[in-house]
């Protein structure tokens, strides 16, 4: 075990116990306010989320619910898988890409993992950013659901206090004592027998539906939100 690896433990570990005093300290709207109760009627599912604005979402997660995180295999990826693993979450590690690596980044395996987790009756939540290119949505999400038969569920969480940093996925630290929002989507489903033409519309209805979600969230977390009885 070398020392870097222990270090990322270590300072995932640490990264989980901020995380869970930010939303301790955080005054959460959930929309649409019976979501959960929605969506635990369809699990297992798939949790479509931006990269860069997921570190909270192990919170919404209910209880005794299994679940499972796809997180890459890249150095940074071990520091946030001892991040969910703090929280009783499994993960996959694994990422996907354009290039001809696409086996040596784990995408093969994470793909099979996922689809056999679904199947094991293990919710299963993910980035669907194409890899490096923020707010695009690659068709690897979309093929495990057509895979498996499980619906996505896009899911954005933001908070009124917070740091973003200027690297490509606008990476967002969210900071305590404030106002929060976490905002679902409709289920977006994917039928087995889909074509290209049917994969492409799915993916696209991804996309828009997370930057739906992730507009509305941080709406109502800052206060803008024209329903503003919801925050």
């Amino acid at each position: 075990m070398t020392r870097s690896y222990r270090v990322q433990r270590m300072t995932g570990a640490a990264a989980a116990h901020y995380l869970r005093f930010v939303w301790q300290t955080t005054r959460v709207v959930i929309e649409p306010p019976d979501v959960v109760e929605r969506i635990v009627k369809r699990m297992p599912i798939i949790m479509a989320m931006w990269h860069g604005q997921h570190f909270l979402t192990p919170f919404i997660k209910p209880k005794d619910i299994p679940a499972k995180v796809v997180i890459s295999r890249h150095r940074d990826g071990e520091m946030n898988a001892a991040a969910v693993e703090a929280f009783g979450i499994g993960t996959i590690r694994g990422s996907g890409t354009h290039g001809p690596d696409f086996s040596k980044k784990g995408g093969l395996f994470a793909f099979n993992e996922a689809v056999r987790s679904l199947e094991d009756g293990y919710s299963v939540a993910m980035t669907a950013d194409v890899p490096k290119v923020a707010r695009v949505a690659g068709l690897g999400i979309v093929k495990i659901a057509q895979v498996s038969g499980r619906p996505i569920y896009p899911v954005a969480i933001a908070t009124r206090r917070r740091v973003v940093l200027s690297n490509w996925d606008r990476t967002t630290i969210n900071l305590p004592f404030g106002r929060g929002a976490a905002v679902a989507g409709a289920p977006i489903d994917v039928p087995r027998d889909a074509d290209s033409v049917t994969l492409e519309l799915a993916r696209r209805a991804v996309e828009e539906a997370l930057n739906a979600a992730t507009s509305l969230a941080y709406e109502i977390a800052d206060g803008t939100d024209p329903g503003g009885a919801r925050g």
